[in-house]
């Protein structure tokens, strides 16, 4: 891709489907005969003129004849100066007699309007002479008359922009346009700014408002995800943006369309962006310069300011973007009447907004850029070291300088006052920390490492580590492992006497385990080793137990289950002597996991939820959140359906979508990943495959993202076992390669035997038996017990291989030694997976009376956990096996069931080709006799629930109604229903749809067609 110097623009429009849609729908209307007049409103900048293009291009528009005219800053003294700009150019270029010929009679009214007719044609006369209001009145008359006259041929679209510098005069035309409207295919179309409406446009808003004659449409900045989009849409961006750019274009252009396309601009001229030829590559940008469109916007203003406002103007930038009244008034030494009259001349210049009766605001973070530019470097030292000691003496108590650290920490920095930067910085540091914001942490720690350099001192490790922590959370692997490197030097540095540094070294060994972890378990093994070595030499109880839950973990991942729960209960054995919480909170999380990945989803489940009430009770929110992940494992998903479920599968999604929550409130993307993944594999299992392949190929996304091997392999987990519950076995076969390959590089037992069990029932089913027993030889010796989720896993892909074999003997010796070595008792069938297998090794073998009940128990046992995607098969081996005893009417009901249910779930595949691949292949599985009567043609219901994301005809109502913008009480009320139902149909639509706001539920019925709809 090439960037000319002409101007960057998106290729397309970002975030503003709704408001098309409104667009769409008003052109549509007059097109069939009843004028339309809509407003667009918004701050420069925002979008007007781009959605206005987008319409004008759109194929309904094409069949309209546009008229456009544009109002200029100087044209507010000029009457009648948008209406002759349209009628203008809609005459250029025409010769004399067509333009007299349009016009007819009409022609000497528009001579006043247009002079230079009367040169085109002399012979026109002129208009007889009038009072100045019937002058007026007639020429309305004719222009009315004359787009009245154009729109009886076709259409018209009249355009009039940027109306906030429009003279009186034409405001009171489109005011009368507008009432003349109703019976004319005509759609009057003006857009504006509204901080800049002047009081003439005002009161003609409220005249339209008043009789119904106008809709208004407000654009607003484009949120972060829409920002995102953008991005990836001018850079043609497979990848997601690194969040820290992302972020910072947010911050600067509050989501302004206009400015990021500047800012871009600017990068790429000056070559901080750039194009290999196999991609984008992006310089570390230190600073994002203001584009100087901007900085001439901004300076037009301010110069018309007087000198004194314009120095209170720049003293505000340097205190940032909001500032409060008082601390200018103490910085200006002005009375308070003075510094008054300043600020009302910032704010009749838009330079700066009213937030509160005592702070102000710039009103774009670019806006205060380009004011601060303009200040010598010197002179910023000078101002941020009175800014900051004028803070200090302001807010000198301990709790209100608590809330200005970040301030303080600023502007320390700024002024090069070193020590006041780094005591200042490290604190705010922690304390956005304690808040779970990452970046402003990093950025707070970087200034106190700096300002640690600046004055000659060695850098306490503790801040290499709490940086690390948030490089952690953001994912990035490198900088984070730099710093726990450069932690754990420097402590050794220290010496072996310090008791201090002693415990920074076994800190940042731990850490950096904990990090490997994500990578390489052999790395991960020697760090929590040595971190366990130097607990026992220290003899602290608390760091003594703290080394054992990491090095527990350790064992547990390469399936040393045994090894791992006495190291945990060791270590809880300690927290509960020390009444240590937060260690009791991660030690019942870990037995949690140690449980599960040990079969014991029961007694997990009561770990976790022992966790879970100390993790809200200390507010620790990364904590809950991976407690939560964790428990959709429970519900025997994917990864635990070998298992006693300890709950419905529905249940535990609903926790899953907590910890996805909690996560992206707090910026964690490892356990944003993480949560991703795992409700992956619990919706699939119940049937719901769009939200959990969207689930999982996110995760996926944000795995690869930041690096992260052991959510990458989980991620390939997943998605190879939805495709292969979908019968999609080639795409199966691609991710579950890809998971085996890399659990066998990070090192992970765990992960090699769930890999390894999924890919060789996945071989199995495709009938290549002989890879099957490869794998399955290579990853499971004929004496691995099987105690783990990764061990049973392997376990039952040997017992489908043997069936698959013919030798039904051996699957049920597996089946037994699986059910012997579960840790809580059960009734015969209460696993689906085991219980179906049982069923079809004794059906081979002759036992059809035993097979039934082996089955009806299954089938049960999959209705009470929800686990559909088991339920159809359990059917369909019923039917066969109904057929064999000749008991035709039960085999055609167990088939029908199955068949129905294929149906249900085909409605909630996306992607068509994908869902016709399972049908067909579902179809494929049915014996020979009971096809003929399926698949039966869908209903028109199926169709719609299939074709609108699974949500139901109520559901669709609720989704038409929240797309025109309706509360919910509104909604009950247009449906009859009470205020807790449309909650509760909203939630299950944000559920379905994977949807996390009403606004994103809005855009959805907009592209689906349902936002016009009527409920």
């Amino acid at each position: 891709m090439h960037f000319s110097n002409g101007p960057l623009v998106s290729p397309v429009l970002v975030g503003r489907e709704p408001e098309m849609a409104l667009l769409e729908q008003a052109l549509s209307a007059a097109a069939g005969g009843t004028g339309q007049c809509l407003l667009i409103a918004g701050e420069a900048g925002v979008g007007k003129s781009r959605m206005i293009a987008e319409l004008r291009a759109s194929t309904a528009a094409r069949s309209f004849l546009t008229l456009r005219g544009y109002c200029f800053e100087q044209d507010t003294s000029f009457p009648y100066a948008p209406l002759a700009d349209a009628v203008r150019t809609y005459f250029a270029g025409r010769g004399s007699r067509e333009v007299l010929d349009l016009l007819g009679p009409l022609a000497p009214v528009f001579v006043t309007l247009l002079p230079q007719l009367a040169l085109l044609s002399p012979e026109i006369p002129p208009p007889p002479s009038l009072e100045p209001q019937a002058e007026r009145r007639r020429l309305f008359e004719a222009l009315a008359q004359f787009v009245s006259g154009l729109a009886g041929a076709q259409p018209v679209l009249l355009v009039v922009e940027d109306i906030h510098w429009s003279d009186d005069t034409s405001l009171d035309f489109l005011h009368f346009f507008a009432r003349r409207l109703s019976g004319s295919p005509v759609l009057l179309l003006a857009s504006y700014r509204r901080e800049e409406a002047s009081p003439r446009l005002v009161h003609l808003l409220v005249q339209l408002e008043r009789a119904h004659l106008a809709r208004e449409i407000m654009l607003v900045p484009l949120t972060r995800d829409h920002v995102e989009a953008m991005l990836r849409a001018i850079f043609e961006m497979a990848q997601p943006v690194k969040p820290e750019f992302l972020d910072r274009m947010c911050a600067l252009t509050d989501g302004n369309p206009f400015f990021i396309e500047e800012i871009l601009k600017g990068l790429l001229t000056s070559g901080e962006i750039s194009h290999s030829g196999t991609g984008w590559e992006r310089k570390p940008i230190q600073e994002l310069h203001v584009p100087r469109s901007v900085q001439d916007a901004v300076w037009q203003r301010a110069g018309q300011l007087e000198e004194s406002a314009q120095q209170v103007l720049k003293l505000a930038a340097v205190v940032g973007r909001r500032f409060e009244f008082t601390l200018l008034q103490e910085l200006t030494a002005m009375t308070e009447r003075e510094l008054l009259q300043h600020v009302k001349q910032l704010l009749s210049a838009q330079l700066v907004v009213e937030v509160s009766a005592d702070e102000y605001a710039f009103r774009h973070a670019l806006t205060r850029e380009a004011v601060y530019a303009t200040l010598w470097k010197r002179e910023r030292k000078g101002l941020h070291r009175i800014v900051a000691e004028t803070l200090e003496r302001l807010y000198r108590d301990a709790m209100r300088l608590e809330a200005h650290l970040a301030d303080l920490a600023h502007h320390y920095y700024a002024s090069g006052a070193w020590a006041q930067a780094l005591e200042y910085s490290q604190r705010a540091g922690q304390r956005a920390q304690n808040l779970y914001a990452p970046y402003e942490a990093i950025e707070h720690f970087s200034r106190a490492l700096d300002a640690a350099r600046q004055l000659g001192r060695q850098p306490d490790p503790h801040l290499h580590g709490a940086r690390a922590k948030a490089y952690e959370t953001i994912g990035d692997f490198e900088r984070a492992d730099a710093d726990l490197k450069a932690a754990l030097e420097l402590a050794r540095e220290v010496g072996v006497g310090n008791r201090l540094a002693r415990r920074a070294e076994w800190q940042a060994l731990l850490d950096l385990g904990l990090l490997w972890a994500s990578r390489e378990y052999s790395r991960t093994r020697d760090y929590f080793q040595r971190a366990l070595e130097l607990a026992r030499e220290m003899g602290d109880a608390a760091t003594l137990a703290h080394s054992l839950n990491r090095l527990g973990n350790w064992h547990l991942n390469v399936e040393q289950p045994l090894e791992a729960l006495r190291c945990h209960q060791e270590a809880l054995s300690i927290f509960q002597t020390l009444n240590d919480r937060p260690g009791l909170a991660e030690t019942f999380d870990l037995l949690g996991m140690a449980s599960y990945l040990s079969a014991d989803l029961i007694g997990g489940t009561d770990y976790y939820y022992q966790a879970i009430a100390l993790f809200r009770e200390l507010d620790d929110r990364p904590g809950l959140a991976s407690s939560l992940g964790s428990l959709t494992l429970r519900a025997a998903t994917f990864q635990t359906n070998t298992m006693v479920p300890a709950a419905p599968l529905a249940e535990a999604a609903r926790e899953g979508e907590l910890a996805l929550q909690i996560a992206r409130n707090i910026g964690h993307r490892a356990g944003e990943a993480y949560a991703l993944i795992f409700l992956g594999f619990c919706l699939a299992p119940a049937g719901d495959y769009a939200r959990a392949l969207d689930y999982a190929r996110r995760g996926l996304a944000i795995a690869q993202e930041i690096k992260h091997r052991q959510w990458m392999t989980a991620a390939h987990c997943a998605l190879g076992a939805i495709n292969h519950d979908l019968l999609a076995l080639p795409e199966a076969l691609r991710h579950l390669d890809q998971a085996l390959t890399l659990a066998v590089e990070t090192g992970s037992r765990h992960w090699i035997h769930c890999a390894t069990g999924h890919l060789a029932s996945l071989s199995t089913a495709q009938n290549e038996l002989d890879r099957a027993a490869a794998i399955l030889d290579s990853g499971l010796s004929a004496d691995s017990p099987s105690q783990t989720i990764g061990q049973r896993l392997a376990w039952c892909a040997r017992a489908e291989h043997a069936l698959a074999r013919g030798d039904a003997k051996q699957t049920l010796r597996i089946m037994d030694q699986l059910i012997a070595s579960t840790p809580n008792p059960f009734p015969p069938g209460a696993i689906p997976r085991i219980s179906r297998l049982r069923g079809e090794a004794q059906l081979q073998l002759g036992q059809a009376e035993q097979a039934v009940a082996e089955l009806q128990a299954g089938e049960e046992a999959a209705h009470a956990q929800g686990a559909r995607s088991q339920l159809w098969r359990i059917q369909m081996a019923l039917g066969r096996v109904y057929q064999i005893q000749e008991q035709r009417t039960e085999a055609r009901q167990a088939f029908s069931a199955a068949s129905t249910l294929v149906e249900e779930l085909a409605t909630n595949i996306p992607d068509e080709s994908l869902r016709a691949n399972f049908v067909r292949q579902a179809v494929a599985i049915l014996p020979a006799g009971a096809k003929a009567p399926w698949p039966r043609p869908e209903t028109p219901r199926q169709a719609a629930k299939r074709e609108y994301g699974g949500l139901t005809a109520r559901e669709r109502d609720v989704v038409v109604l929240v797309g025109q913008g309706k509360s919910n009480r509104e909604i009950a009320n247009d449906l009859v229903l009470s205020e807790r139902t449309v909650e509760h149909h909203v939630s299950n639509t944000l559920s379905k749809l994977g949807l996390r706001s009403r606004a994103q539920v809005a855009v959805w019925a907009v592209e689906k067609g349902l936002a016009g709809a009527e409920p």
